[in-house]
């Protein structure tokens, strides 16, 4: 809407600030089967203003609901039971997780009404191709695919409320502390689904530095006092751990991982269906989340292409949910950005031209490593360039097809190919610490991989005569390249070989096996 327009875009750090601040006012119940929305609602209403509310389903109805004042929690708290120690003994801590059941069922239920329910997974891919190939482009296409796949107003603020009931339990023992989400779940990328990370944050120092001045006093708590920081994380994080494992309503499945190179505590929270990671607060990768924060903002096609490229990677098997060789989702959308960076006029400014734009409160210094940029979204021109998406994906395809991995690596402060420092068959700057690289689990073949399905990909848009494909009922644009390419039927594989040479044809049949395609050993490097 226009009023949405004349409003300026909010900094990460508010929406941060205004949906924890949100969470803090929100309950989850759990209703009975035949809820009547109005008569719950109407009960609710009873200990205060009610601000919105949604339904959703996870073995059984839960209702989010959002008071305007966080007192009116406690004086439902107050109405609240204890469940009955009949059969089972119960560890006695009082969240914001409640059950509601009906006290006389068979009168309730003739009223009952059907809820609207919000959808917190994404569709299959064989749906979505259904409705891709009704589309009248392949932009809108990708646009379909980005409302299919990206997380909802609803599933936003349930992962704020799985990190304010995390931060209850952090608070027993450190009062200050916040739980915020980091990554996918804030950095608008993340897709209905993902894990939710979050991380414990003590450093609520601003508020601090400026008592500390006053009086004729240096003043400091005694504290607890270990060699080194990442033997504090551990021993927190172990406690945290425990408490959630021992005493947290729904907490399953709670892993302690404490010698990671990031110790963190793995949790399925069964209230709202996440898989958590909890770690303490990585500054760096606030940062991270931040920087995709503001390219996702600054243009829609940025999104829609990162979308399209992580969903055509992980139907190709490039990528994985597990830990491996294969190119990660964070890679993935780094060179995304850094080809949009590359694009005459650039779709998004380098890291060094938004760095240029930092003023004083955007400066970040973390260990060394300079993370500042530019956090005011108004001060970033909006690009010039209005090429369409399907462009945009037919090019992003022939660009990594054809980039010469051996010799360059992919740098998004400078938004140019330098020359790679070491050997990984695949180099990606990390964007704040800068004598790392994101990318470095990934091996030869793998990348090889990539490249063979590029560039097939690549192919399969150019040679696609539009006209020819809509009347017949094969899939077209975006929806052929969601279909694993060995499975095309052969007949269809040979009629497209017609004319190629047998280079080509190696190695595409290849692509897979990678054992004799010279051409694309050529442009990796063995």
């Amino acid at each position: 809407t226009v009023a949405e327009l004349s409003t300026r875009k909010k900094t990460f750090t508010e929406v941060q600030s205004e949906r924890l601040e949100q969470a803090e006012r929100t309950v989850l119940i759990k209703c009975p089967s035949k809820i009547n929305e109005k008569k719950l609602l109407q009960y609710l209403s009873s200990h205060g203003n009610i601000k919105s509310h949604f339904f959703f389903e996870n073995r059984g109805i839960h209702a989010v609901v959002e008071y305007s004042e966080k007192n009116s929690i406690a004086s439902l708290q107050d109405a609240v039971g204890v469940p009955n120690a009949a059969e089972h003994h119960v560890v006695p801590f009082k969240s914001r997780l409640f059950t509601f059941t009906l006290k006389n069922p068979v009168s309730e239920a003739a009223e009952e009404t059907s809820v609207h329910l919000s959808p917190q997974s994404h569709i299959p891919v064989k749906e979505l191709i259904q409705k891709l190939c009704l589309a009248d482009s392949i932009s809108s296409q990708m646009y379909i695919l980005l409302n299919e796949y990206q997380l909802t107003e609803e599933n936003i603020k349930l992962r704020f409320l799985a990190c304010s009931l995390v931060r209850d339990f952090s608070r027993a023992y450190f009062p200050d502390s916040t739980v915020k989400p980091f990554g996918s779940s804030v950095n608008t990328f993340g897709k209905l689904g993902c894990d939710v990370d979050m991380f414990l944050d003590f450093h609520d120092i601003g508020k601090h530095a400026t008592k500390m001045k006053k009086g004729p006093f240096e003043m400091e708590y005694q504290m607890k006092k270990l060699p080194s920081e990442r033997l504090a994380t551990q021993k927190i994080l172990s406690v945290i751990g425990d408490c959630l494992d021992n005493f947290g309503p729904g907490c399953a499945n709670v892993q302690k991982i404490l010698n990671a190179r990031c110790p963190l505590v793995k949790f399925f929270h069964q209230p709202t269906g996440f898989q958590c990671d909890l770690s303490v607060s990585n500054s760096i990768a606030i940062r991270s989340s931040e920087l995709l924060y503001i390219y996702g903002c600054l243009d829609s096609r940025v999104r829609a292409l990162v979308f399209t490229v992580r969903c055509w990677a992980r139907v190709h098997g490039l990528t994985n949910s597990v830990p491996g060789t294969w190119v990660t989702n964070f890679s993935l959308t780094m060179m995304v950005m850094f080809f949009l960076q590359k694009r005459s006029p650039p779709i998004i400014p380098t890291l060094d031209q938004l760095k240029g734009l930092a003023d004083e409160k955007d400066k970040h210094v973390i260990g060394g490593y300079d993370c500042s940029f530019v956090s005011d979204l108004s001060k970033i021109k909006p690009t010039k360039n209005t090429e369409a998406l399907d462009v945009l994906l037919g090019d992003f395809f022939e660009y990594f097809g054809n980039f010469d991995f051996r010799k360059n690596s992919i740098n998004l402060r400078k938004g140019k190919e330098v020359n790679k420092p070491e050997s990984s068959p695949l180099y990606i700057w990390n964007p704040f610490e800068q004598d790392l690289n994101i990318s470095k689990n990934v091996n030869q073949p793998q990348l090889e991989k990539f490249v063979a399905m590029a560039r097939e990909s690549a192919w399969i848009l150019q040679k696609e005569d539009k006209t020819q494909l809509t009347s017949s009922k094969e899939p077209w644009g975006l929806a052929a390249l969601l279909i694993p390419f060995g499975k095309s039927s052969s007949s269809k594989m040979k009629n497209r070989m017609k004319g190629i040479g047998s280079e080509t044809i190696k190695s595409l049949l290849d692509s897979l096996k990678l054992n004799h395609a010279s051409s694309l050993q050529k442009a990796v490097g063995k």
